[in-house]
C-alpha cells in the first residue's frame, strides 16, 4: 500500500498546470483566497478515483480522453492569459488580481488528461491488487484527494514565502509572465501527447 502513496505523491507533487497556478497565487499574495481552488482540485481527484474505482475502464476510451484533453488545454490557455494580464501592484494586488475559484480547480483537474492518467493505474490496478473496494475504496479516495488538495496548496505556500521577500512589481510581473509561459507550454505539451499523437497515429 505504500506503493500507492508513493506513486500518488510522485505524480501529484511534480510541476503541472494546477501546481503552477498555486505557485503563482502564492507569489501574488493569494494563497488564502485561493483555498476554494485547492478544494476544487481535491474534489475533482475524489470524483476521478471513485469513478474509475467503481466503474473501471469500461467507459474510458481514447476518443474521450482526446476530447477531454482538448477542453482541458483550452481552459489552461484561458487561465494562462488571465495570469499574464493580472495586475502586479504589491499594494493592491489582492483586490486587482483575479482569484482562482473552486470552479477553476474543479474544471481544470477534471479536464486534465494527466489527472486521469494518474488516477487510472491506482484505481484500476493498485486498488484491486491491494484488495481495496467498497468502504475502503471511499476512505483511500478521500485520503488521496486530500493529498491532491495539498499539492497546489504547498506550491502556494512556497510562492507566498518567496513573494513576501519581493516588493518590486517588475519582478513580480516577470514571475507571472513566466508562470503564464509555463502554462502555455504545459497546454501545448498535453495537446501534443494526448490529442494530436493519438489522432495522428490512428489510436482513436
Amino acid at each position: 500500500m505504500l506503493e500507492i502513496v508513493a506513486y500518488a505523491l510522485g505524480v501529484m507533487y511534480t510541476p503541472g498546470p494546477v501546481n503552477l497556478l498555486g505557485l503563482n497565487a502564492g507569489l501574488n499574495g493569494q494563497a488564502r483566497t485561493s483555498l476554494g481552488f485547492f478544494v476544487g482540485v481535491g474534489l475533482a481527484m475524489l470524483v476521478l478515483f471513485l469513478g474509475f474505482g467503481w466503474v473501471g475502464t469500461a467507459w474510458v476510451r481514447g476518443d474521450m480522453l482526446a476530447v477531454v484533453g482538448a477542453l482541458g488545454c483550452a481552459y489552461i490557455l484561458y487561465l494562462a492569459i488571465k495570469v499574464a494580464r493580472s495586475s502586479i501592484d504589491p499594494g493592491a494586488i489582492r483586490q486587482a488580481s483575479r482569484v482562482l475559484s473552486f470552479r477553476d480547480g474543479l474544471i481544470m483537474q477534471l479536464c486534465n488528461p494527466k489527472g486521469m492518467i494518474a488516477t487510472l493505474p491506482i484505481a484500476t490496478i493498485q486498488f484491486p491488487a491491494a484488495g481495496i473496494h467498497g468502504a475502503s475504496l471511499m476512505l483511500w479516495s478521500l485520503g488521496l484527494a486530500a493529498l491532491a488538495f495539498g499539492a497546489p496548496g504547498s506550491y502556494a505556500l512556497i510562492g507566498a514565502v518567496v513573494g513576501r521577500r519581493i516588493e518590486n512589481p517588475t519582478i513580480l510581473k516577470g514571475f507571472s509572465l513566466a508562470m503564464a509561459a509555463l502554462l502555455v507550454w504545459v497546454a501545448l505539451s498535453i495537446s501534443y501527447e494526448h490529442v494530436w499523437l493519438p489522432l495522428a497515429t490512428g489510436e482513436l
